[in-house]
């Protein structure tokens, strides 16, 4: 069991339970977010159905689909677990509670890891046929990244060119994808600290192949196979550390081909969007064409100049629009729970999109304001929406087309007269951290051991910890007034902060990325920390450090996890020691669940705020918020109340920091080493 210096929080179950977790299922309004406040009033007065409304007309929710006792695995269902004792207690085939609960669970995981490893793949595919000259409008941007991922993975650099190299990466990558015998996925390996190594081969849960793991994944859950929770669970485990593995290769390449980000100023809401010029927004995950008519739009903007406009205008949403971000400063409009208030300013002429997070719903929106839905992937088409095939041998003319459309779009609404309506809210943010632009903060204070000024802070009692902020928009919460409360609350308590996806657009949105959160919200140890760091390296900076650091999109939680296992190494222990936590405010997706498993495999505490499909089985609570822990070291901390949240994650930190400060000093008063045991 995860245990607290405060008794209280040491329940695993929510503040609040099931029946009474009240929703005001009339008032569709809920947000703290003033630009979707303004679009919301927009909305409802001209009758534009928005998610929100489509939220508050799915109340009451099925209760059993709530709490995960749904299974629809085949077809002799659907069954639902109705009752403690007799046949109602178990679905025909005789599934209990806790296998239903557990397989429905997995089969999300086994979701999360197809997205997010998809996305690698595709980028894998780019890096190959760029090596094979394949992709000509693609190039390698960070060369020294790319020797150090092929150095960590094993590759031998000496004596070969750049594109040699790419090419050995890439076919490594694919190696990790469909590999055939079982020792382990290079770049999931190549990136943990020994110790997680031994524990997860110890478990069985070193994922072999991410391709094996999905499959394996289905087929156990499949009816008639897999019955046992804990071993469901186990297998949901390997099958999101194959996320994991997905993840490294996302982000590792996407620095390669597109540069790794360093800090970056711009800005973020609505008012971002600017009515008298070409409006375009990039929406979806996946960069391989995002950047691409980023680069492009600048070779254009006489074209959309000649047409009448004053320039382009590029924004995004979700993890496109991170990805932009963290590379060119393009700007955010929103995040995922908004993107068709964006539509609904009537300023926007083209959304492009490419895959996962993509409303079915904006194609009706587009149709009200002649926006132009645009998909650029295969596996993504929406009905009635334009389709420009990205191919990466084509990619700059898939680019142009794309832009052109919109240049032609907005002369037909200048044209039209039809008037916009843009919240004049926005404000300014720092993004751009990627774990390399963290070690380079970092080292100039400490040059030969960059990492020891960040855990050094934390021994020194200088800040709490570390919090990752991750996860998606859910209207179970109030949209983004959960993330901004647990910012809030942490920044108070010390607690640095870095995260990805959409928690970092609404701290955006709701200027939490610049310095002057810090003056407003930060605890005197923790301002001091980033003020220090700031002093460090103001002549290398567009301006003073921001409260919580944004280190990209969702693929880039890989990151985080390797800022967590840099400190591990540190500090000489193995993860569930080093006072890190993480939260997830509105997880929503089953990418969320995937990467809460695995952050909580790797021994982190991992705090979701809207409820998941678990609450059916006791058991498979258990599993996920003791056994868990006792096993990995990492456990779900499951609270819808976000204040509530907040302590739980504070005192989880200062747990781990205060009891790794007393074995130190045990060890340092004893010459001894440090002690593993703990």
């Amino acid at each position: 069991m995860p245990r607290f210096s405060d008794t209280s929080l040491q329940n695993s179950k929510p503040s609040v339970d099931r029946k009474n977790r009240k929703k005001n299922v009339k008032n569709i309004k809920r947000t703290n977010d003033p630009a979707a406040l303004e679009m919301l009033d927009y909305t409802i007065e001209n009758n534009i159905i928005t998610a929100f409304d489509r939220w508050s007309a799915q109340q009451p929710q099925c209760a059993f689909g709530y709490q995960g006792i749904c299974c629809r695995i085949c077809f002799a269902g659907p069954c639902r677990i109705k009752g403690l004792e007799g046949p109602g207690s178990m679905g025909i085939c005789g599934a209990k509670d806790y296998t239903i609960v557990a397989r429905n669970a997995i089969r999300m995981m086994a979701g999360g890891a197809s997205a997010h490893s998809d996305h690698g793949r595709e980028l894998v595919e780019v890096l190959y046929h760029m090596s094979e000259g394949k992709a000509p409008d693609y190039e390698i941007r960070d060369a020294d990244k790319l020797k150090r991922v092929a150095k960590k993975i094993g590759l031998e650099i000496e004596g070969k060119t750049d594109i040699e190299l790419a090419k050995e990466v890439a076919l490594a990558a694919f190696e990790d994808y469909g590999r055939h015998t079982s020792e382990g996925t290079t770049f999931l390996k190549a990136n943990l600290c020994e110790k997680r190594i031994k524990k997860y081969e110890e478990t069985d849960t070193m994922p072999r192949a991410i391709d094996r793991e999905v499959v394996e994944v289905m087929h156990r859950t499949h009816v008639g196979v897999d019955a046992d929770p804990v071993n469901l669970i186990f297998g949901g485990v390997k099958c999101s550390l194959a996320d994991l593995t997905g993840e490294q290769i996302s982000t590792d390449i996407s620095d390669i081909l597109f540069g790794t980000p360093k800090p970056v100023m711009s800005e973020a809401n609505l008012g971002v969007i600017e009515p008298d010029k070409v409006n375009i927004i990039l929406h979806g995950h996946n960069p391989v064409l995002s950047q691409m008519v980023v680069d492009t739009a600048r070779e254009l903007e006489d074209e959309a100049k000649a047409a009448g406009a004053a320039g382009i205008q590029l924004s995004g949403i979700c993890c496109t629009g991170n990805e932009v971000l963290m590379r060119n400063g393009v700007p955010i409009a929103t995040s995922y729970m908004a993107q068709e208030l964006a539509i609904a300013t009537g300023a926007i002429d083209v959304m492009c999109v490419d895959v996962q997070c993509i409303m079915p719903g904006l194609r009706n929106v587009c149709e009200c304001f002649n926006t132009k839905l645009v998909t650029t992937m295969p596996i993504s088409k929406i009905p009635g929406s334009y389709h420009f095939s990205f191919e990466d041998s084509k990619a700059k003319q898939s680019a142009e087309g794309i832009i052109r459309l919109a240049i032609e779009t907005y002369k037909a609404r200048k044209e039209s007269g039809r008037p916009v309506q843009v919240p004049q809210f926005k404000n300014k943010l720092m993004a751009g951290f990627s774990f390399e632009a963290l070690l380079d903060l970092f080292a100039a204070i400490n040059p030969d051991n960059p990492i020891k000024v960040l855990t050094d802070a934390i021994i020194d009692g200088e800040i709490t910890g570390v919090c990752a902020l991750a996860g998606c928009n859910n209207l179970e919460a109030v949209y983004e007034k959960s993330h901004t409360d647990i910012i809030k609350e942490l920044a108070k308590n010390d607690v640095f902060m870095v995260g990805t996806g959409c928690v970092m657009q609404a701290a955006a949105k709701q200027g939490l990325m610049n310095y002057e959160a810090v003056e407003e919200y930060a605890g005197p140890g923790l301002k001091k920390f980033i003020d220090r760091l700031y002093e460090a390296n103001k002549d290398k900076l567009p301006d003073k450090l921001p409260l919580t650091f944004h280190m990209g999109s969702c693929v880039d939680n890989s990151r985080i996890f390797n800022l967590w296992t840099a400190m591990a190494n540190e500090y000489g222990v193995d993860v569930p020691k080093v006072p890190f936590v993480a939260t997830a405010p509105e997880g929503m997706s089953e990418k969320a669940v995937a990467i809460g498993t695995w952050v909580i495999a790797s021994g982190i505490p991992c705090h979701v705020g809207a409820m998941p499909p678990l609450e059916g089985s006791n058991l498979v609570w258990s599993v996920v918020t003791c056994i868990a822990h006792d096993v990995f070291g990492g456990n779900f901390i499951l609270e819808t109340d976000p204040q509530v949240a907040a302590q739980k994650l504070i005192e989880a930190v200062k747990y781990r920091a205060w009891k790794l400060k007393i074995h130190m000093k045990t060890a340092e008063e004893y010459g001894t080493d440090l002690c593993q045991a703990f």
